[in-house]
């Protein structure tokens, strides 16, 4: 997780989930924010007949 001044907003971004981010004013939002987004992100994929990788448990710096 990082902070950006340009956005005033906390970057997370999943790396186990190509393209998925996330964002939040506080560090707390943007995690949630993030749970939120992967399960989006696997119902998407999953409805698009597309593999899910395993997910490694960690959240990285956009």
């Amino acid at each position: 997780m990082s902070w950006s001044d340009a956005d005033e907003a906390f970057l997370v971004e999943v790396p186990d989930r190509p393209g998925c981010m996330a964002d939040g004013g506080s560090y707390e939002e943007a995690v949630a924010n993030a749970q939120r987004i992967i399960a989006e992100w696997i119902e998407q994929a999953e409805a698009m007949g597309r593999p899910i990788p395993v997910a490694k448990g960690r959240l990285m710096e956009a």
